[in-house]
């Protein structure tokens, strides 16, 4: 990992759970809610997936402010990087445990069936 440890709740190597699966398909927010996202992140300690600061309910946001865990990885197909909350950083880490993205079938933005015809006017 090359992020900066800029202190915070945990550490950097603290924030990492290599064996965490993640809690679901979808945000895990939005699911109970009934509401809709944009991307998705996971929590590299605990494995809640939430959404992105995109989305209207911006859940992965929630989840570190509520639990300080600091270190979100993108749960989109194809992408790899991590989001350290503290030191405001993009990086690149270790692969999570799997899977490591959403199903390739769910659309962006997603779940199927939720995402207003006009999601564009209500996204951040």
């Amino acid at each position: 990992m090359t992020a900066p440890d800029d202190g915070g709740t945990l550490g950097l190597e603290e924030s990492l759970d290599l064996t965490v699966p993640p809690s679901g398909p979808g945000c895990a927010g939005c699911e109970s809610s009934g509401g809709w996202w944009v991307h998705l992140r996971r929590c590299a300690r605990c494995g809640h997936v939430g959404c992105c600061d995109t989305s209207p309910s911006q859940h992965a946001t929630a989840h570190y402010q509520e639990t300080g865990h600091r270190l979100m990885r993108s749960y989109e197909p194809g992408e790899d990087w991590y989001w350290d909350y503290v030191s405001e950083q993009s990086f690149e880490g270790p692969d999570l445990a799997p899977p490591v993205a959403h199903p390739d079938d769910q659309p962006v933005p997603g779940p199927a069936g939720r995402v207003p015809e006009n999601w564009q006017e209500l996204i951040h």
